[in-house]
């Protein structure tokens, strides 16, 4: 009896966590209604970011001889 009541709590338990994560995925903003504005300061940054990256690669390799 006793055993039989643990895993009856056990199960509950575990339907309750699941039914709560569920809410919270219901509740949360579907993928296609966050906004995806464009961000120029943000596009410029990384843009930059990938510019000096390839500068310090160039450099790194700038007396490597490719056959």
């Amino acid at each position: 009896m006793e055993d039989k009541k643990k895993r009856v709590a056990a199960v509950s338990a575990v339907m309750e966590y699941i039914r709560k994560e569920e809410d919270k995925l219901r509740a949360a903003p579907s993928p296609a209604e966050v906004s995806n504005s464009n961000n120029l300061w943000g596009i410029s940054g990384r843009q930059a970011q990938m510019q000096l990256r390839n500068m310090m690669q160039l450099k790194a390799f700038h007396g490597v001889k490719v056959r």
